[in-house]
């Protein structure tokens, strides 16, 4: 049976598994739930807490009632149950009043919250048949979750045949693991708690240990690399307007030794929002030129390469560094121009996005590849830069990462590279004053964004959607923009920008933003990185607790540039992970309570049918440590050479698309 076989699908569905990576009956098995919604445990109303999802079983209170305010609908009704009544609400749904009934018992889902006027409501809950365990699946366009729940259940029909085994059973018996078609089936039906989290430990451990086997391939030796010999860059130090923190300087005396070496470096450089990592990565580009060789630096987005870009130019070239910029969007006269910079060394330090791996690209004597924002980059990518050193050399690597990582975590997830971290702050930052918002306050925050303005500074409002979903009760980036025009901010200047939109118009709007020309900016996480506006102190996020905390962080991190005194609002009700980042400012300590309240899942990213790197299903620093060991051991005991080819054999296939292509032995 393929894809095609199944029934329910037709053209345009197969078009959008196919847009979605799901190419085969394997790659559906393998999309695996990104949540559960638990409606086995029904909650009194009494005892619900906003918050915190729950379920409700009751009857209708009265009759529900369908209004439209500037043409959206509003559907209200009041459940009770045995214990008191809750207030519903529904918002763009209409039809859901023809689902209430006077008569008919209801079982609802939702997150409960509180109403302006301080209730405990819930908002858009979800209509449930049965009280289960519910797999929550990644959205995949064009296919709503009830269809993809229907074609997984008839795949799972088909599991065995498609899924066979990973795991040596010598190996799956001695850490005490599941089958992985036990697991697979439990993750996407699972009969109880026991029996899934039995799964996500078993899913979860193999995932951890093929990611270190694909490092372990990917690090081999260290290609011959061109030795940096070069002093201590007083002059690049004393240049700058500021005086480097103990944490750069002791960072950069590690790169300087690593560089002088004729074997390639590979070290990861990490810190918090601030620590001024890239006055370190400009230290060693100035090194780098400083020898007669070339650096390339690589950001995730045009955005923050032109900022890059504009900092190079006040700081390196006057020290007499040529700098040069390079973005995929170019016109072709303006990439002839920079190509042909590139290849005659012209440029001694190159910035710039993905184009620097373009297969036009071609350096004179590239020895420094740099990447910043680490978290942002695939290892493929980063071995891509490191290629274009040559033939006969590889360029030194370093990487930056500002989403700060529990070193044990770092360990495994950047095994390839050696780690440095900078552990200090400069003199005379402002922390950020952190505080929870609930709905209720929300007239008095606004008012607060006035006053701010009034002083001359800006605020950006963080979103978690683009556009209204129904399946979310979450704010979106558009509909608050245009609820904000035409209500509590319209005397002042608002600006949108999201992901999707038109390159051009998202640039103009983040330059107007940064020009001081807009007061408050609505958006989603797309200004997590690469935006830097000393005059924005305040930052609100919406629905905070659908982020995790780094993210919160890293959201944070863009308020509190300048000398003013800053605040992040976090829109949501008080719970345990939200209290932790109002109490520290501390990003470390906020990866290991995010680490520990959420298991790695943060950190990683998520896969959908096992072409990602790890899946953010449950897992502790007891399994990382767990695989770590698995993985030493494989090595190094010869009764266990057998398992170890296995394992490198399924590492090799399961990242096929990320890894070079390296011989096993």
């Amino acid at each position: 049976m393929e894809l095609q076989d199944l029934k329910g699908i037709g053209k345009s569905r197969i078009a959008a598994l196919h847009q979605a990576g799901i190419d085969t009956m394997a790659d559906l098995l393998q999309t695996l739930p990104r949540s559960y919604r638990d409606t086995s445990m029904v909650t009194h109303i009494a005892q619900l807490s906003p918050g915190t999802p729950a379920c409700v079983r009751g009857y209708l209170k009265g009759s529900s009632k369908l209004v439209y305010f500037h043409g959206k609908a509003r559907v209200s009704a009041t459940l009770q149950d045995e214990s008191g009544a809750l207030p519903l609400v529904w918002f763009n749904q209409p039809w859901v009043r023809d689902k209430l009934s006077s008569e008919e018992e209801l079982l609802l889902y939702g997150q409960p919250a509180r109403d302006k006027s301080g209730r405990i409501t819930l908002y858009s809950p979800s209509f449930e048949e049965k009280e289960a365990l519910l797999p929550q699946y990644p959205t995949i366009p064009g296919i709503s979750s009830r269809v993809l729940m229907r074609l997984i259940a008839q795949a799972l029909n088909q599991l065995d045949t498609y899924c066979p085994e990973t795991l040596p059973e010598s190996l799956r018996l001695r850490y005490q693991l599941c089958e992985r078609n036990f697991a697979l089936r439990q993750l996407h039906a699972p009969d109880s708690q026991e029996s899934l989290a039995m799964a996500q430990r078993r899913i979860s451990f193999e995932e951890l240990l093929f990611y270190q086997a694909a490092l372990s391939i990917l690090r081999g030796t260290p290609g011959r690399a061109h030795p940096i010999q070069a002093d201590d860059g007083a002059a690049y130090w004393s240049s700058l307007s500021f005086t480097p923190t103990q944490a750069q300087k002791r960072v950069f005396e590690e790169l300087r030794a690593d560089m002088a070496r004729d074997t390639a470096m590979r070290r990861m450089v990490q810190g918090d929002v601030g620590c001024g990592k890239t006055a370190i990565a400009f230290a060693a580009m100035y090194c780098c030129a400083q020898a007669g060789y070339q650096a390339a630096l690589m950001a995730p987005t045009e955005i923050l390469a032109r900022q890059h870009f504009d900092s190079a130019q006040k700081s390196l070239a006057p020290l007499g560094i040529r700098c040069g910029l390079l973005l995929g969007g170019m016109k072709a006269v303006e990439r002839r121009a920079s190509l042909a910079a590139i290849a005659s060394g012209e440029w001694q330090c190159v910035i710039g996005t993905h184009a620097l791996l373009s297969e036009g690209v071609a350096y004179q004597s590239l020895a420094l590849a740099i990447t910043d924002e680490q978290h942002r980059f695939g290892v493929r990518q980063r071995k891509m830069l490191s290629k274009k050193g040559g033939e006969a050399f590889e360029p030194h690597v370093l990487v930056m990462s500002a989403t700060p990582i529990p070193r044990s975590l770092a360990l495994i997830l950047y095994g390839d590279l050696d780690l440095s971290i900078v552990d200090e702050l400069p003199p005379g930052r402002t922390p950020v004053r952190t505080r929870i918002v609930p709905e209720a306050k929300r007239d008095g925050l606004y008012r607060f964004i006035i006053e701010q303005a009034a002083q001359g500074h800006q605020c950006y409002i963080v979103c978690p959607l683009v556009e209204e979903n129904e399946d979310l009760p979450a704010r979106s980036a558009q509909d608050t923009y245009a609820e904000l025009c035409n209500g509590a901010l319209s005397c002042l200047r608002l600006g949108l920008t999201y992901g999707a939109q038109d390159a051009a118009e998202k640039e103009r709007t983040l330059a107007a933003f940064s020009a001081g020309e807009i007061d408050v900016l609505i958006a989603t996480t797309v200004i997590e990185v690469g935006v830097n506006v000393p005059s924005a102190t305040v930052m609100v996020i919406e629905n905070a607790d659908r982020f995790g905390l780094s993210q919160l962080h890293q959201l944070r991190g863009r308020v509190g540039r300048g000398a003013q005194e800053s605040w992040c609002f976090l829109m949501a009700e008080p719970n345990e992970r939200l209290t932790t980042l109002c109490s520290t400012n501390d990003g470390f300590e906020i990866a290991r309570k995010d680490l520990e309240l959420r298991g790695p899942g943060e950190f990683l990213g998520t896969v959908q049918h096992g072409a990602g790197f790890l899946s953010g299903l449950a897992a502790d620093g007891r399994l990382l440590a767990e695989t770590q060991q698995c993985m030493r051991e494989l090595r190094q005991n010869p009764d266990y050479h057998q398992e170890y080819e296995q394992v490198l054999a399924q590492a090799q296939q399961r990242f096929a698309a990320r890894l070079p292509q390296v011989a096993l032995n």
